[in-house]
């Protein structure tokens, strides 16, 4: 999927393609290296793609070389994912704006890029108080001692709290970062981010050399939501970046968590704005919340064992034969299958769950099928 992974490059350097344009155009397309050869007149058919876009991609694609691209960006950034490469994170892939390059250092773990180890976003007020704090000490800690990555931003306060305190249980942390993965924000947490490269992750959309700014840091959040099956929200007051990630876990279908507090501590208006909208209330019996956690539905585990073996193909209906033959090795979106067979969604629909039914098809997050 190398070809794959320069053309994920190439499209996000061109101005006004941002992550969700991206995903339509994986979509529409199946590949982002056939949508790279699209004419305007193709490319006006995704949603989001107006006059003025359109002027862009034909203005800059012409001064873009992917695979070149892609060989300096190996060179000054060695370690990333792509949605095109296996190890991508499996949750953060199944969002509507996935990032088209996830920068990383430190130790990764791929039962956590495939699901099947649980990650936990903890976010929070940078100025919390000692309840705050206790609180976020007390949690973490037992999220770590019961297998529960816990996934935070590196800011001040409850951010590095929760950080600090997974990491002393002897639990793995993730940063997510609003700056490259090379750059410390703020500089006063330097131990903590070299703590963390030793037995944790740091990861970012941005790469090496990127500092920090003012307009990274709510967008980092969707990665932070993107990346956790649910979001425990400390302290916010509310107006509070730890807002912004509780509204993209839902808008993600993640479930949300809300520290109570008194109805007059201002760090607390956040939360109880949270609980009011239908958060659910972390209560002093952590057991309680640990027990709702475990019972979140986990995904389909990914191993060696269980990869589907060679089969045989059975004589197909006419309908199944040609969506089968679409199907190649590699996954395919759900709208390039249906644009390819030249059939109605419907049918489509029903040959890929007969198929399915069958053993010969896999689908995979994100609506994608593959033969097996």
């Amino acid at each position: 999927m190398a070809e794959e992974r320069a053309y994920w490059l190439a499209w996000a350097e061109i101005s006004g393609i941002g992550p969700v344009l991206l995903r339509r155009l994986q979509q529409h397309f199946g590949t982002l290296a056939t949508a790279w050869k699209a004419t305007a007149a193709e490319l006006a058919q995704v949603e989001g793609f107006g006059t003025q876009t359109l002027e862009k991609v034909v203005k800059q694609r012409s001064r873009l070389n992917p695979e070149q691209l892609l060989l300096k960006h190996e060179a000054e950034n060695p370690h990333f994912w792509t949605p095109a490469d296996a190890d991508y994170p499996r949750l953060l892939l199944e969002t509507p704006s996935p990032p088209a390059s996830l920068y990383y250092r430190g130790e990764v773990e791929l039962q956590e890029n495939l699901g099947n180890i649980p990650l936990v976003g903890i976010v929070g007020t940078r100025q919390p108080s000692d309840y705050g704090i206790r609180w976020t000490r007390q949690i973490s800690t037992a999220l770590a001692k019961n297998g529960f990555t816990v996934v935070s931003g590196m800011a001040e306060g409850i951010d590095t709290e929760s950080h600090l305190a997974t990491m002393k249980a002897g639990g793995r942390t993730i940063a997510v970062l609003g700056t490259g993965v090379d750059v410390i924000y703020p500089p006063k947490n330097r131990d903590l981010y070299k703590q963390i490269l030793t037995s944790g992750l740091v990861i970012s959309e941005y790469p090496a050399k990127t500092p920090p700014d003012r307009s990274h840091f709510p967008r980092r959040n969707r990665i932070i939501a993107g990346l956790s099956r649910a979001i425990l929200v400390i302290e916010a007051p509310l107006k509070s970046g730890a807002l912004i990630t509780a509204t993209y876990a839902n808008d993600f279908g993640r479930d949300v968590y809300a520290l109570p507090g008194r109805l007059d501590d201002i760090p607390s208006q956040g939360c109880l704005k949270l609980i009011s909208q239908g958060a659910s209330i972390i209560l002093k019996e952590l057991d309680e919340l640990l027990k709702m956690l475990g019972a979140i539905p986990k995904l389909d585990v990914i191993t060696e064992s269980s990869a589907p073996q060679q089969l045989t193909l059975p004589n197909l209906a006419p309908e199944l034969q040609q969506v089968i033959d679409t199907l190649a090795c590699d996954a395919l979106p759900f709208d390039f299958i249906v644009q390819k067979t030249g059939l109605n969604t419907g049918s489509v629909s029903s040959a890929l769950l007969q198929l399915e039914l069958m053993g010969l098809v896999t689908q995979l997050p994100g609506m994608r099928y593959q033969k097996t």
